[in-house]
């Protein structure tokens, strides 16, 4: 078909070279056409459409502004065909893409109820040239502090203007990102006139498309779509010189054509189905197509078409699905809840950022308004619906080797991946490196191959088949995977420990930040943590055998037996303990603290609470001290007459708070360090606080570990782990003591 450019799309053409700068042999060489048809467009002569539609496409011009129009009653007659077929089909489109309903849900949604907009990533994640060591700089294992690893720098483009911007788009994306809802919401936008109002929405399930009867070509299936009374067969073609309304608005370009799931189409018929949408996306190239498909699923290059990435979720995206799901089951309540819980949990909150996971999050929040408090079962679950649910709906090529493989060989082969991976401080890992991994694994099963390029190519199926069907492997740049989640690969790496019973490694790591969360796993996983959580204990007394911290630790366990408490000692060991360092034991213990203080203002722990927080031994000297010391007084009145009235003697020392500003700093300048040497010298005195131990800094150094380990050992206690009556109070009632009277609580047992 040949057409020509008005006079006014001439203009329009010149216009767009004239601020590109570009040489009229430049602008031919970018639209790959020669100079010659460029002068003839320029002319106003006839040209070959798709060299019109090519040059458009260069400087961002519509096609239907520029033609010119050679009927205007044909051209009323196209816009009426197109009201006409959009009227048509507007119920069938909102039957196929007005709702979405996956995993558990008891009933379809609406989807505008719950649809927030998706980002676009115009540079394929996987196909990056990042080198391993650059990726391993984004975390620090020395110093671990959460992190996402799904973390993009590129930048995100909304889904609609990317869709506007490129005429032939093939959608990538992992399992479970809202490709397809993407493609609803793009759909329902066209036929209700808010995207693209001048083209008819054709929404295609391509696995439905593949195994229809009879096989007819996509034109066919197309027309019977838009015309399900039309007399044409399924197993014949339409004619191309037939002029159907179908026809029309194809070769006239007003169809969005949505292809949805092509990694879903099965391998007997991949191939016809890929040649019938490289012909029709050809033939019919004025029109607008969307493909989505998994990353990984196939390998092909479809020419024409520019292929993009679907983003995860930001936390944006997240609060404003999150808080849609929630009020469309008029629950504001939880849906200001379910925030929250996400903040405080970062490794689910890793989860959310996959569209399926957060629905699968939502869910489970929404029948008891939180989440499990093991939270291995959820993972567990996660894990299920991508091993399982989606598992029936994939199939790509050379996977042969992976079907054969069991639910529990997958996971098993997945926990010892990340064991070792995990172990040796790789997030990020090369891909011959998992493949060599996969291939030890397989050679050892029943019946695999011992033929070595079988089993590299059956390796290397293996890793594609886990990255394209379940989305647990993912591709971070060239040849360089991790697991989709950084949760994910800790589940696995603990799955691992539990099954292989490794307690003694998990022990090594109790005070490395980054395996807290393998280990909190662990102790969740294993049909009782006993043997687990007595490893960890003992594996955290050993830590402060130095003879000085043992010192320290017996005087933590005198002064909390000195205050004669009646709630629990070791909550009370746990705040002298943090006394001169600043941390607190959190959880029960200091719930239990805090409660007891709250009750019993005339306690000495009281009194001693009061010395920390409103005298601080590394006080700074400033002129509000004054107060402080005063309700200091107020409060050993009723405790401590002695030390009151070496309390009030020093505060007779201090200048009037009446003086002037200068006086009284003058007078701290001079006087102030005499006069705080005093006052810690009482409170050492009166309540034997505030003693410089004169640690050195590896001494600090492993009080902290010391302190962490038993902050661990805590968490796993206030986990939903079972542990034996007899190991829990063993445990809470040794905390924090020194070795010298663990012993001898043993001894005495």
């Amino acid at each position: 078909m040949t057409r020509r450019a008005s006079k006014a799309g001439i203009d329009a053409i010149r216009q767009a070279m004239k601020l590109s700068g570009w040489t009229q042999t430049e602008v031919a060489n970018e639209v790959r056409f020669s100079r010659s048809t460029l002068n003839q467009i320029l002319g106003g002569q006839a040209v070959k459409l798709e060299n019109l539609e090519e040059l458009c496409h260069l400087f961002d011009l519509q096609v239907g502004q520029v033609l010119e129009i050679e009927n205007p009653t044909d051209l009323s007659h196209l816009n009426s065909l197109v009201q006409t077929i959009r009227d048509r089909i507007r119920p069938i489109i909102q039957e196929k893409c007005g709702t979405m309903r996956v995993l558990d849900m008891s009933q379809p949604i609406e989807l505008g109820e719950i649809y927030t907009h998706v980002n676009i990533l115009e540079k394929i994640t996987g196909r990056t040239r990042r080198e391993l060591p650059e990726l391993m700089q984004e975390v620090s294992p020395e110093n671990f502090e959460r992190f996402s690893l799904g973390a993009v720098k590129e930048q995100r483009l909304p889904g609609l203007k990317v869709v506007e911007n490129h005429r032939k788009l093939m959608i990538l994306g992992k399992p479970g990102a809202g490709k397809t809802t993407f493609l609803k919401h793009l759909a329902m936008q066209c036929i209700g006139g808010n995207f693209q109002s001048d083209r008819v929405p054709l929404f295609i399930t391509l696995k439905e498309f593949a195994e229809t009867n009879g096989q007819p070509d996509l034109l066919t299936f197309i027309d019977r779509l838009v015309n399900p009374t039309h007399p044409v067969g399924a197993l014949h073609a339409i004619p191309l010189h037939i002029e159907t309304p179908t026809h029309q608005i194809l070769e006239n370009g007003h169809a969005l054509i949505l292809l949805d799931g092509l990694d879903e189409v099965r391998e007997t018929d991949a191939s016809r189905v890929l040649r019938q949408i490289q012909q029709f996306s050809e033939r019919y190239s004025r029109n607008t197509f969307v493909i989505t498909c998994r990353i990984a699923a196939r390998e092909y290059t479809f020419q024409q078409f520019t292929e993009v990435e679907v983003a995860d979720f930001d936390d944006k995206q997240i609060a404003e699905v999150s808080g849609k799901w929630f009020r469309y089951k008029q629950d504001q309540v939880k849906a200001e809840r379910f925030l929250q819980q996400l903040k405080d949990n970062p490794p689910i909150r890793d989860l959310a950022s996959s569209p399926l996971l957060l629905t699968l999050l939502c869910l489970v929040f929404e029948d008891s308004g939180d989440f499990p408090a093991n939270r291995a079962e959820l993972y567990q679950t996660g894990v299920d619906v991508l091993l399982k649910k989606w598992d029936t709906k994939r199939n790509i090529e050379r996977d042969q080797i992976y079907k054969k493989l069991s639910l529990k060989r997958k996971e098993d082969l997945l926990s010892q991946i990340a064991w070792r991976t995990f172990e040796a401080g790789n997030y990020f890992f090369k891909q011959k490196d998992v493949e060599q991994q996969i291939r030890e694994f397989i050679e050892n099963l029943p019946g695999a191959s011992t033929d070595e390029e079988t089993l590299n190519l059956d390796s290397e199926a293996v890793l594609k088949s886990i990255e394209a069907q379940h989305g647990l492997f993912v591709e971070r740049a060239y040849r360089i995977y991790s697991f989709s989640h950084l949760t994910f690969h800790e589940y696995f790496a603990a799955r691992e420990a539990k099954e292989k019973s490794q307690f003694t490694q998990l022990t090594q790591h109790l005070t490395d930040k980054r395996w807290r969360e393998v280990i909190l796993l662990t102790v969740g996983m294993v049909p009782t943590a006993d043997q687990l959580l007595r490893q960890m204990k003992q594996a955290t007394d050993e830590l402060a055998r130095d003879g000085k911290l043992q010192q320290f630790l017996q005087w933590v366990d005198e002064k909390a037996r000195s205050v004669q408490p009646l709630y629990k000692l070791t909550a009370i060991r746990a705040f002298y303990f943090a006394f001169d360092h600043n941390h607190y034991l959190t959880h029960d213990l200091d719930l239990e603290l805090e409660l007891a203080l709250n009750n019993d203002r005339d306690c000495e722990l009281s009194l001693d609470l009061a010395i920390a927080r409103d005298l601080a031994f590394t006080l700074d000297l400033d002129l509000d001290f004054t107060f402080a010391l005063n309700k200091l007084i107020g409060i050993a009145s009723r405790i401590d007459l002695d030390l009151k009235v070496k309390l009030e003697e020093l505060s007779s020392q201090l200048p009037n708070p009446q003086a002037s500003y200068d006086f009284q700093n003058q007078w701290w300048r001079e006087h102030g360090q005499a006069w705080v040497d005093q006052l810690r010298t009482v409170i050492i005195q009166y309540r034997s606080i505030g003693h410089d131990w004169q640690l050195s800094y590896i001494q600090e150094e492993i009080v902290q570990k010391y302190r962490y380990a038993n902050q661990l050992l805590v968490d796993c206690l206030n986990s939903d782990c079972y542990v034996s009556r007899e190991v829990r109070q063993e445990i809470e009632d040794t905390l924090l003591l020194p070795i010298a009277e663990i012993e001898k609580r043993r001894k005495n047992e």
